[in-house]
This record gives C-alpha cells, sequence and structure tokens, in this order.
C-alpha cells in the first residue's frame, strides 16, 4: 500500500529499512518527546518486524508508513494511523529524522494520512497527542486543521529510566465532517 503526495511516497516498511529507521530511532534528539527510545538494533528490528506483520492482521487496526522522498526514495522518517474502540475513530504519530526538520514534509505526509482515514477507512473522527514542549509535533497538527482539544497534566509517564516521571500532553482532533 501506498500514498503518494506532492513530495513524498508513504508506504508499508520492509526488512531493508532498518539503517534509515535505526538512524532517527536511535537519535536522543528525534525521540526527546517520545515515550518510547533511543532505541537499540534490536528495538528497531522488531518495531519493523512488527510493522510489517500488521499488513497481515484482520481487522488491521495500524497503518505505518515508512515515508520517502519522491525523488530520490530516501526515507526520512515513518508515520501512522493507529484505530481504537469501534474502528470509527483513530490517532495518528510520525517522527522525522532531524535532517528533514522544518521544510514541511511532516505536515505533508500527515495531510495524507487524514485523507486515507477519512476517505478509505471511513472514519469520524482522528486526534493526535504529543508532549507539552514538543513545538514542531503540535504545530504539524495545526497546519493539518486540528483543533487544540485538551492539555492534560501529568498524563503521561515518561521513558523509563530516561525521563521516568509523569509529563503534560497536548491533544488534537479534527472531524470527517471537518
Amino acid at each position: 500500500m501506498e500514498l503518494k503526495t506532492n513530495r513524498l511516497i508513504l508506504r508499508e516498511f520492509k526488512e531493508s529499512d532498518f539503517s534509515a529507521v535505526h538512524a532517527y530511532s536511535s537519535n536522543i534528539d528525534n525521540v526527546k518527546y517520545m515515550v518510547w527510545g533511543p532505541n537499540d538494533e534490536n528495538d528497531t528490528a522488531a518495531f519493523i518486524k512488527e510493522c510489517m506483520a500488521w499488513k497481515y492482521r484482520s481487522p488491521r487496526l495500524q497503518y505505518d508508513f515508512a515515508v520517502t522522498l519522491k525523488s530520490t526514495g530516501q526515507l526520512i522518517g515513518g508515520c501512522g494511523i493507529y484505530l481504537v474502540d469501534d474502528g470509527s475513530q483513530a490517532n495518528l504519530g510520525w517522527i522525522l529524522h532531524k535532517d528533514y526538520w522544518k521544510q514541511g514534509y511532516m505536515p505533508e505526509a500527515a495531510k495524507a494520512l487524514l485523507d486515507f482515514g477519512f476517505e478509505r477507512l471511513k472514519l469520524h473522527r482522528i486526534s493526535a497527542s504529543c508532549h507539552v514542549d514538543n513545538y514542531g509535533s503540535y504545530r504539524v497538527m495545526e497546519k493539518c486543521g486540528m483543533r487544540r482539544e485538551a492539555h492534560f497534566i501529568k498524563n503521561r509517564r515518561g521513558r523509563e529510566g530516561i525521563d521516568d516521571e509523569w509529563l503534560d500532553e497536548l491533544i488534537y482532533g479534527i472531524l470527517e465532517s471537518e
């Protein structure tokens, strides 16, 4: 399965993506605001294997995509849409290698995910969340037309052994009718 934008191809992960995925998932700057990582090689291999397995599950509740440049095929990040509840709603997530930040790639990828969710999966509502200090991520949400719905105080735990404390979280959402 592929989703195409002006500059990107979002495609399913494959084993040969390991080096590119590990380059961003093992980098502390890239995972600073995540509740996982930085990954070791086993974590990255397990992630790719899990992503590949989802395409064979029924019902499919998770769609993870490698974000690649249309011009070169270079893998620069990942994004996904994750169905919740009865399958009428989903959450989005993304990560982009820091060398590609502030170039508009992730809003482009996220808009493709929103279109996929509303048009192909027939979702009613899509949400996304991020650490309160993750300006880049919540700007992606705003650029996609999502609205801030909540600021949860000390809502989620940080990474065990790194920043294992309760963290604030922002929640954004958008309806199919918007």
